[in-house]
């Protein structure tokens, strides 16, 4: 009769309930989301923005076109454009390369770009100002219903992360985002990846506050 070890059932089990409960970390680099005006202008009338590479959320994708932002204090180049054209224009860089920039970029989340800086964007075409529209991206996650469900969160609530990086750490004021369209995975940029030592199968869990006192969910 073959022996069976409990302990080993119960550790895979804990590895698996873990593994379910984990969220992939992706890093993203500075890029650009162009409305339909802006595209005309940088790279002609009618010009379609020619798509490189699906990205994790579906329906949004990396294009071959690159431009340069211009601040005050300096240029950065081969910045990647984002596809599908948007309503408004949105440049999304982190607080490292503000400073390069000279620009005192806000924290803020995607679309809410009212009061955000301005910057300079150049194509081989032309060039564009614009007076507002450049934000370092705040770390969020995304999540579909049915996961927000899972992790008992709900959609613009603020929670803690704890990334298992190669050099864990717990990142405050991470706002969740629900959606019927989107992936669920969190989003953090480059400055936020150095600190944690991120690597592709970086992952990392919510924790949310509760009343007085932390749960956590594992």
């Amino acid at each position: 009769m073959t022996e069976i070890n409990i302990d080993y059932i119960v550790e895979e089990v804990v590895k698996r309930v873990g593994k379910r409960f984990q969220i992939t970390v992706e890093a993203s680099g500075r890029h650009l989301h162009l409305s339909r005006e802006s595209i005309d202008l940088l790279f002609g009338v009618d010009y379609k923005l020619t798509k490189a590479k699906e990205l994790s959320q579906p329906g949004q994708y990396g294009c071959n076109e690159r431009v340069s932002i211009t601040g005050p204090k300096g240029t950065i180049k081969n910045v990647v454009v984002l596809g599908p054209e948007r309503s408004e224009v949105q440049v999304e860089i982190s607080k490292s390369d503000a400073l390069v920039l000279g620009i005192i970029a806000p924290i803020r989340q995607s679309g809410k770009l009212k009061g955000s800086s301005g910057v300079t964007i150049t194509s081989d075409k032309a060039s564009l100002t614009i007076k507002e529209g450049l934000i370092v991206a705040k770390r969020h996650i995304h999540l579909s219903p049915e996961d927000a469900k899972v992790f008992e969160v709900r959609d613009e609530e603020i929670v803690k992360a704890q990334v298992l990086g190669e050099r864990p750490l717990i990142f405050d004021d991470v706002v969740i985002r629900v959606n019927k369209n989107y992936r669920t995975f969190m989003h953090i940029d480059y400055d936020e990846a150095n600190a944690c030592g991120y690597n592709k199968d970086t992952t990392a869990r919510i924790i949310k506050h509760c009343k007085a006192d932390i749960k956590e969910v594992i």
